[in-house]
């Protein structure tokens, strides 16, 4: 193809196609992902540069491989930045899974269980919000808004490096009746509640109807609600008059003694709170490939998370297109600059690995300094 008048040579690079496969996650895994920065993570400045670090704690790690055929790798352990890109780059996962932290290296506990002493115990994991699409894809915007905002109002009064470092924390009283009056109630009842048709049909009414434990007034609610339905005098929507029916039903004079007045808040926490899974502490990774839709796991900016458009998240095809049309000339570690991942990259590095490793130093110095302190004193005596 000639350009002007230095007719010089230039070929367009072929769009790559959609999709997902392993030859595609080689080339990411050669050139994008973040090894760096995400092994620094999961370091939690244990890196042997300050004092007080422990050197084992990032081998005692899980890291859990999910490989082509749906053949999983559970704990895979690393000493380095290194290792892990090296055997990722090996292996080619087409899902990658952070575990807890254990009390000794996971890929050695078989030695451990030998040795007849149970030792091999989780010590310290990230708290997970799990997002689970139940009902819709337009449902999809409003869960994140919601969870994150949860999760800010649980948080809100936790220490700066509570909140970064493990977030193993108790949803308190308090918390749960601040995000209910804080975030949940609005949102059932302004977004959820007519977006998903909750009252719309018979087996959706039932459902709700379950979650009142008084059999006589979920039969009294049934009962206005099929009048409803044979009426046409009210134009109003069903889920808006259904639910303030209800409302109205469950927090009447009569039934304030029958403990049947929470029984509202306890439909809306049912429908929108994030569940707490104790027994499934599987992290998704940040920055690996989702195998269905080929987009990239990016963190969200819990500032911003209103503006949060799924379908705008990079795809694998997408960035292997960049890399065609950059020439494949990406051989550094800010390799991912000038595309389309940029900005979730550089909003990981800077606004959450930074002040996590400044938080994770100070600590760690704090801690050493105040054992070299209680040794000194302990001499004087």
């Amino acid at each position: 193809m000639e350009i002007d008048d230095q007719r010089q040579l230039v070929e367009v690079p072929a769009a790559v196609p959609e999709g997902f496969s392993a030859d595609y996650l080689r080339v990411y895994y050669g050139k994008l992902l973040p090894y760096g920065d995400f092994f620094k993570w999961l370091s939690y400045g244990n890196d042997g540069k300050h004092p007080g670090c422990d050197q084992s704690y990032v081998g005692r790690r899980e890291f859990s491989f999910t490989l082509e055929n749906d053949i999983y790798l559970r704990f895979q352990s690393f000493d380095s930045a290194a290792e892990l890109e090296s055997s990722i780059k090996e292996k080619c996962p087409f899902k990658i899974d952070i575990g807890p932290v254990y009390s000794v290296d996971p890929s050695k506990r078989h030695a451990y269980a030998q040795s007849g002493n149970n030792v091999f115990v989780p010590v310290e994991r990230e708290l997970i919000f799990d997002i689970m699409i139940l009902v819709s894809i337009t449902y999809y915007g409003y869960t994140v808004v919601a969870v994150v905002s949860i999760a800010g109002s649980v948080i809100a009064k936790q220490e700066n490096l509570a909140m970064n470092k493990g977030l193993l924390l108790l949803t308190t009283f308090e918390s749960i009746r601040r995000s209910y009056t804080d975030v949940l109630k609005s949102f059932f009842e302004d977004k959820l509640l007519q977006t998903q048709q909750l009252f719309a049909s018979e087996e959706r009414c039932q459902k709700i109807l379950d979650l009142i434990p008084d059999e006589n007034v979920a039969s009294e609610l049934h009962d206005k609600w099929q009048g409803n339905r044979r009426s046409s005098i009210s134009k109003e929507d069903d889920n808006v008059a259904r639910w303030e029916q209800l409302k109205t039903t469950l927090q009447s004079g009569k039934n304030k003694g029958q403990g049947l007045r929470r029984c509202v808040e306890e439909i809306v926490f049912s429908y929108t709170y994030p569940r707490l899974d104790m027994e499934h502490f599987i992290l998704k990774a940040p920055f690996c490939i989702h195998p269905k839709t080929g987009r990239v796991c990016v963190p969200i900016d819990p500032n911003n998370c209103d503006d949060f458009e799924h379908t705008a998240v990079p795809t694998l095809s997408q960035l292997l297109g960049e890399l065609n049309a950059a020439g494949f000339q990406t051989d550094s570690e800010n390799s991912w600059e000038r595309m389309s991942l940029e900005k979730s990259i550089r909003f990981f590095r800077t606004s959450f690995l930074q002040p996590l490793l400044k938080a994770c130093k100070e600590e760690l110095e704090s801690a050493y300094n105040a054992k070299l302190q209680q040794s000194k004193n302990s001499l004087n005596w």
